[in-house]
């Protein structure tokens, strides 16, 4: 229950601040109001600046406008990893609605979160012959005779966290991948904890090994919340996306035996995984505004963004904006089209709470319809 968790955090402080006292120097109020302990003041510093600054909502458009006019007449298909996974659907959505303003069609198919499920769901978007392909999530070197198959057919494919990094690739050949900077998720991510904890946190990292992708950002994390000697990392949980229903609910159980009070943060490559352990801490007795607090570094999906409104079991995201890199796949696929570039374009990172949310259940930036729309003539 909560008062087992807040009597050690309580005792803690304390001799943080008396520790403080004796080295003739008083620690300053933290983001989330405790006392800053001695061991990262320049971390701390640090990630107090930078989150202020990721929590900032009132950003205008910094996309492109200008570009090729709208090619007539394209149909797009949209691979997904699985579409349980919030953060592939959401792009799907924005794709899907970004292809009705620019007068396309769009068809989606499931991988099922399985590599042979991707394998084939790839292998009929080449057999369809369609304009563009869509990689919405995996990892295109798992489906390397499919993607020689679309690149024997000429047909350009735009990666959605397809591989680490944002813009054009080789190998695997993607005419571009729409992303946010993995670096820039990841520390923002673990700097929330470094500032919101005033560099003291018992920190539990979900992650899905099976994806590249989603492995560097937990690393990253992991690098990140190194840099402040108060923040330990308890525990790495590898669990594959598509098995996170039926295995988070029992490694929570196993953690709150295993580490009580400890545990006081999490952070998760995906937000899905505090949907699943939700059950685990309720059952518990655990409070629904914790500890643990939990931060999703992506992808921001409607039910992340309740459970925070709504105080349970989730504090904070770092969201993809995902309809809007929807658009931009659009966006991107007609730039293809006519023979231009990639834009280039990379959304910047952004924590969403309780306190700037406004309500909204997605990080949907102002902006982007209009300035596409306008580019492509429509």
């Amino acid at each position: 229950m909560y008062p087992n968790r807040t009597t050690p955090v309580a005792a803690a402080a304390l001799l943080t601040a008396a520790a403080a006292l004796l080295s003739g120097c008083a620690p300053g109020p933290s983001a989330g109001g405790g006392p800053s302990p001695a061991g990262c003041p320049a971390a701390l510093a640090g990630a107090r600046a930078a989150v202020q600054q990721a929590e900032t909502t009132g950003t205008s458009w910094r996309g492109p406008t200008s570009g090729p006019p709208a090619v007539p007449r394209r149909t797009v298909v949209y691979v997904a990893q699985t579409m349980t996974n919030p953060g592939v659907a959401g792009v799907a959505k924005g794709v899907e609605e970004a292809a009705k303003a620019i007068g396309w069609q769009v068809r989606v198919i499931d991988g099922e979160g399985t590599p042979a499920g991707i394998q084939a769901a790839l292998g009929q978007a080449v057999t369809l012959k369609p304009a563009g392909i869509v990689i919405g999530g995996f990892d295109p070197r798992l489906t390397s005779q499919q993607m020689a198959r679309a690149a024997a057919a000429r047909i350009p494919v735009i990666g959605w966290h397809a591989v680490a990094s944002p813009g054009p690739s080789r190998d695997p050949g993607l005419f571009t991948n729409i992303t946010t900077k993995v670096e820039d998720v990841a520390r923002i991510s673990a700097d929330w904890i470094i500032a919101r904890s005033g560099g003291d946190a018992g920190v539990v990292l979900f992650s899905d090994d099976s994806i590249p992708f989603a492995k560097n950002k937990a690393e990253l994390i992991r690098r990140e919340l190194a840099s402040c000697s108060g923040v330990r990392v308890l525990s790495y949980e590898n669990i594959p996306i598509p098995d996170a229903s039926s295995r988070t609910p029992q490694a929570v159980s196993s953690l709150l035996s295993r580490f009580r009070d400890e545990w006081t943060y999490s952070v998760a490559i995906n937000d899905l995984y505090f949907a699943d352990a939700a059950p685990a801490l309720r059952a518990a007795g655990e409070p629904g505004q914790g500890p643990p607090f939990n931060i999703g570094a992506g992808d921001g999906d409607a039910s992340a963004f309740q459970r925070i409104n709504s105080g349970q079991f989730q504090a904070a995201t770092v969201p993809e904006p995902l309809n809007q890199q929807g658009w931009q796949i659009v966006d991107e696929f007609n730039r293809a089209f006519a023979g231009r570039p990639a834009s280039g374009y990379v959304a910047p990172a952004h924590i969403a709470t309780a306190e700037n949310t406004g309500g909204a259940t997605s990080w949907d930036p102002s902006g982007y319809r209009e300035a596409y729309r306008k580019i492509w003539g429509r």
